[in-house]
């Protein structure tokens, strides 16, 4: 029977799969680290009070970048190339979604909008990657070799969510609720597009290097569509929810080292 967690394990047990997978994953953490280093240096002044959050949030997805490269690393293996129609930040900023790159380069303060561009795209971004990593984590949680990992970067993307929940719950306070609510839209349209389109090439990737027959690859598509199809239908919305975390301040305290693999 084809499960999440059967699926995983047979990506994670070859090599050649479990390359290409811990590399996407630690280019997209090493993306989302340069990001977010660029805004904590160019916030306005009126919320300079975030730079250490944002500066936490941005180590973490540094450290991220470290686990998975760590991993390959273990198993004697080299980062591969990314193919880029498995890119998920750079695909969205192609759709117009975050803040552009080209405007973090600059030296040049961003505006109260471009925070709630931020954290907006943040809620939305943190809400799949927590969810695929608690589906990892009960996959594999206990695999000796990424068990570990997998938990620490788990609960690390919980927090990530937390702590844009609160803060965009704080700007609605403070009058962007118009704003927030917009953003939050546009970009949880845009990522259920996008995440179709990254889901579909990373399946393709892996069913080339693990040869799966085409009736499986054929399901796993299936399934994939069947996502978009219920997104697209209404299921888009819990991208856009706020609701005060459990867990106040979550990226309250210093950035942790990456563990020892």
């Amino acid at each position: 029977m084809l499960s999440s967690r059967s699926l995983f394990r047979e990506i994670l047990d070859n090599d050649r799969s479990f390359q290409l997978f811990c590399s996407i994953a630690a280019s997209g953490e090493a993306q989302g680290g340069w990001e977010n280093a660029r805004i904590a240096a160019l916030v306005p002044e009126s919320m300079r009070p975030l730079v250490p959050k944002i500066t936490k949030h941005g180590k973490d997805e540094e450290k991220h970048g470290r686990i998975f490269s760590a991993l390959l690393k273990k198993r004697g293996l080299e980062p591969v190339e990314v193919p880029p129609e498995t890119d998920y930040t750079m695909l969205l900023e192609r759709r117009g979604i975050g803040l552009m790159h080209e405007k973090l380069r600059r030296d040049r303060e961003l505006s109260e909008e471009d925070i709630v561009i931020y954290l907006a795209h943040s809620r939305v971004t943190e809400e799949r990657a927590a969810g695929q990593m608690a589906t990892l984590l009960n996959a594999c949680g206990d695999d000796p070799e990424t068990g570990r990992a997998i938990r620490m970067i788990s609960n690390d993307e919980d927090a990530h969510l937390a702590y844009c929940h609160e803060e965009l719950l704080r700007l609605v306070a403070l009058g962007h609720g118009e704003a927030v609510g917009h953003h939050l839209r546009e970009s949880a349209l845009a990522e259920t597009s996008v995440h179709r389109q990254v889901s579909l090439a990373v399946m393709s990737h892996m069913g080339n290097i693990l040869q799966w027959p085409a009736s499986k690859s054929a399901v796993l598509a299936a399934g994939i569509h069947g996502m978009y199809a219920y997104e697209r239908l209404g299921g888009w919305r819990r991208h856009t929810e706020l609701r005060m975390p459990e867990i106040r301040n979550a990226l309250g305290e210093p950035a942790s080292a990456a563990p020892v693999l």
